[in-house]
């Protein structure tokens, strides 16, 4: 032991030398003091000289007071001021300071004085052998079923040499058998541990138990060994052991997670039925601080945390955990645990100040909100970055250390959006990170910057004709993304297309609804489309607006009879006469009744029927084109005047109609016709007389009536024998009236004021001109008179007889009394003048 303590004696004076000569040539780092020495050394040993390092005399040891100040509460070393050597006080053991850190530093500082001065100094502890290998059991049982494969592993509990380094357990040694090998293996510390391989199959039969010495030994000079003995007893066969999923399991926790909370499930699978497939988990070779951190269900293999993790105590455990079926088999695996450090405090933060709201026209760059940002935490964990949750029109810049800036980034616009939340997160630098939130409303006030907008740049509308006045025609709509007045808009009709007459005697606006009423009843005939503005304006200030057309069609409705242009009635009211040969063939033209209606499309399509015929199969129409032809050959029992009423009506819904009577006379020459005609002649007068009947009877019933009161009121009674009530004078006793003096036919109504002579007792035709001047003309039964023009007359006297070209004379100086059968008879003659000349 001596030998020993001398040659650590002299290590250390080399050692001290070396350091010496390092100081005196190293000037720069000369302040810094560093010493080593081995373990167990002797109190009073000598560690190296302070004094002499530091460059101080005996003297100068006492006068500067040179002390060595340490924060550990034990003295292990002392400062002789004799000599200036650094002495060991007491006992030192590496293992009780540093365990098993593969380096033990132990920090100090020199303190001198006049003047005061620190020299820091660091003393390291070397390991020595002084720990031999150590199992925790004398004697491990172990228990092995005899139906064990070859290759089978055994862990056995691990033995614990507290020195470091070559000194620490270095290998096991298994004495010989001819069942077990030995295989050593390191784990995530670099401890060595040892486990038993089945090399041959064992049989309970012939041995049921093997007794077996484990060595460990380390690696210091001298070597220093410790030994177990191992009884493994054999069981009867149960052939298939617990497997686990993974030989090794490796889990990071972090530290103060709550008590209870679950690690890992350890699953193991036994093939096997009954109690030789009940497996049971339970902790092997472990240190007692995992039994007081883990628990492991025994049936479940939960592991759940049984006390708060600290980082600081310790940082990684190591589980051995076994399965065991009830037959005796059993499986190991490692579970690796990690304690990783928290992050305790999550950063605070203080809204300070802050502006809402925020008109939309706010210039870039306006401040909304300052906000203080700290954390308690310090390094990584107390460095705090901030950001917005989302994209927002906002930017936020560090004003200060802590303080932050919300700015407007971009322009706002709070038709698009009205409001943000504006959320900040504070993130630190810590593991894990933490964060907090803090969520600021900003509510964007509104200007009036957005015109009303119409759902449609154009409108179109469709109205009826005939509609009552102030019916709604129409509703246009705008809309105006702002709010309060300035979104609330008034309408008005600007301009139109209508000539010659204001727009507002046609339509009108409701201003607040925009409802387009119609002030007046619409005519198709008279206005089919018409087109206007209408302006949508809105209430801020100052006010904006929009415009959009406005398009109005008018819809035809069937208000309008057809009108018949031929054939028509004569000025005197009289019938139209065609005059037709009666040796015609099948299909000859008569005539073409030519109509209009006022009204379009549908309205105006016209067809043509024959309601009243004297012969009904005489004659027929075509239903579009209005052409009268003969359907047959004319018979000699058939009347020689025929009558056709033709009615004419459109297409509209509800159909409207007009009729006109037409007479054809079946003769050859003009003389055959004129005893028809004047039988139409008779008939109008018949009429006429019908209608003096009808006045007649209307003045009796009036004289009547009166005479009743005059009953009643005796007064009025005898006034009225004296008076003459009512006298009646018949103008024309003896005449036989020609022609009615109103008459109408058909939808179109006509008036003609026709007169006949007083005196005359013939067939007669007077006509009246604008003056209605009276005129006589004889003539015998069969004569008419008939009114043509100097041009009709002309072509006539070159193209007649000498008895028709005599007559025609008579009818030209008539003058124009007679104009429509005068041109009747000159279309009859056209019609022959191809006939004569043939």
């Amino acid at each position: 032991m001596e030998i020993i303590g001398r040659q650590l004696e002299a290590v250390v004076s080399r050692q001290a030398v070396i350091l010496f000569l390092f100081c005196w040539l190293c000037p720069v780092i000369s302040e810094q003091f560093r010493y080593s020495f081995p373990e167990e050394m002797v109190k009073g040993s000598i560690v190296g000289n302070v004094g002499k390092d530091l460059g101080l005399n005996v003297k100068e040891l006492s006068d500067r007071n040179l002390r060595l100040v340490s924060g550990v509460k034990k003295q292990y070393f002392s400062v002789n001021v004799n000599d200036g050597n650094l002495l060991i006080n007491s006992r030192i053991d590496r293992e009780e300071i540093c365990g098993n850190a593969p380096i033990c530093i132990l920090n100090f500082e020199m303190l001198v004085e006049n003047p005061l001065n620190i020299f820091p100094l660091k003393i390291e502890i070397e390991d020595i052998n002084d720990n031999a290998p150590l199992f925790v059991k004398n004697t491990t049982f172990i228990e092995l079923s005899e139906s064990s494969l070859p290759g089978a592993r055994i862990l056995i509990d691990s033995a614990v040499d507290p020195d470091v380094g070559i000194n620490s357990l270095q290998k096991y040694k298994l004495n010989q058998n001819q069942y077990f090998i030995l295989s050593t293996k390191e784990n995530a510390e670099g401890n060595k541990y040892a486990e038993l391989i089945l090399e041959h199959p064992v049989d309970r039969e012939k041995q049921n138990t093997h007794h077996l010495i484990l060595t460990a030994t380390d690696g210091g000079n001298p070597t220093r060994t410790g030994t177990t003995y191992i009884h493994v007893s054999v069981i009867d066969a149960n052939d298939n052991p617990p497997i686990f999923s993974q030989e090794m399991f490796k889990i990071s926790l972090k530290e103060n997670i709550p008590v209870g909370t679950f690690v890992i499930q350890l699953k193991a699978m036994d093939v096997d039925q009954g109690i030789n497939g009940e497996i049971v988990y339970s902790f092997t070779n472990v240190a007692d601080s995992v039994h007081h951190k883990f628990s492991l269900d025994s049936r479940t293999g939960e592991i759940r945390v049984k006390e708060l993790l600290n980082y600081e105590e310790t940082a990684f455990f190591e589980l051995n955990a076994e399965a065991r079926d009830g037959g005796g088999l059993f499986a190991n695996c490692k579970v690796l645990i990690e304690v990783t450090d928290e992050n305790d405090n999550a950063p605070e933060i203080e809204l300070m100040s802050v502006s809402s709201p925020v008109p939309e026209d706010s210039p870039v760059g306006t401040v909304i909100a300052l906000i203080n940002v700290y954390d308690r935490d310090s390094g990584l964990n107390g460095k705090v970055s901030c950001h917005f949750q989302r994209d927002l029109p906002l930017q936020l810049i560090s004003a200060t250390n802590n303080y932050y800036k919300i700015l407007t980034r971009e322009s706002l616009d709070r038709e698009k959006i009205s409001m943000y939340n504006i959320t900040v997160i504070a993130t630190d630098k810590g593991s894990p990170l933490l964060s907090t939130s803090i969520t600021i409303p900003l509510v964007i006030s509104d200007i009036n910057d957005n015109a009303p907008v119409f759902e449609q740049t154009s409108y179109v509308a469709y109205v009826l004709e005939n509609n009552p006045p102030g019916v709604s025609i129409y509703n246009v709509k705008a809309s105006d993304a702002d709010l309060n007045v300035n979104s609330q808009i008034t309408y008005s009709l600007l301009g139109n297309s209508i000539e010659e007459m204001s727009f507002a005697s046609y339509i009108s606006i409701n201003s607040q609804t925009g409802i387009i009423y119609a002030q007046r009843s619409f005519d198709y005939e008279q206005l089919k489309e018409f087109e206007l503005h209408v302006k949508a304006k809105d209430g801020g200030s100052p006010p904006l607006s929009s415009n959009a057309s406005l398009r109005i069609f008018i819809l035809d409705q069937n208000d309008n009879a057809p009108g018949i242009l031929y054939p028509s009635l004569g000025s005197d009211g009289s019938d139209s006469f065609e005059m037709v040969s009666p040796s015609s063939n099948t299909g000859t033209l008569v005539t073409k009744v030519i109509a209009v209606d006022a009204d379009s499309g549908h309205n105006a399509w016209l067809s043509y029927e024959l309601i009243q015929t004297t012969e009904p199969l005489l004659f027929q129409i075509g239903f579009h084109n209005g052409e009268i032809r003969t359907s047959r050959v004319f018979l000699e029992k058939d009347a020689m005047k025929q009558k056709i009423v033709i009615l004419v009506k459109d297409n509209g819904q509800p159909s409207l109609s007009s009729t006109v009577t037409l007479h054809v006379v079946f003769a050859e020459t003009f003389q055959e016709a004129l005893p028809e005609l004047s039988n139409q002649s008779s008939d109008t007068e018949n009429q006429s007389n019908l209608h003096v009947y009808l006045v007649i009877a209307l003045v009796l019933i009036s004289f009547l009536f009166l005479f009743t009161i005059i009953l009643v009121i005796g007064r009025r009674i005898i006034e009225s024998k004296e008076a003459t009530v009512f006298q009646h004078t018949d103008l024309y006793p003896k005449a036989i009236p020609r022609f009615s003096s109103d008459y109408n036919e058909g939808t179109l109504p006509y008036l003609y004021h026709p007169c006949a002579a007083p005196e005359s007792k013939q067939n007669e035709f007077i006509f009246l001109d604008s003056n209605c001047q009276k005129s006589d003309i004889s003539s015998s039964d069969k004569a008419a008179v008939l009114l043509m023009s100097r041009q009709d007359t002309t072509i006539i006297s070159k193209t007649s007889t000498f008895p028709e070209r005599t007559m025609m004379k008579c009818l030209e100086n008539m003058g124009s009394r007679s104009q429509k059968m005068i041109k009747n008879f000159s279309f009859y003659r056209r019609q022959r003048v191809p006939e004569n000349n043939e």
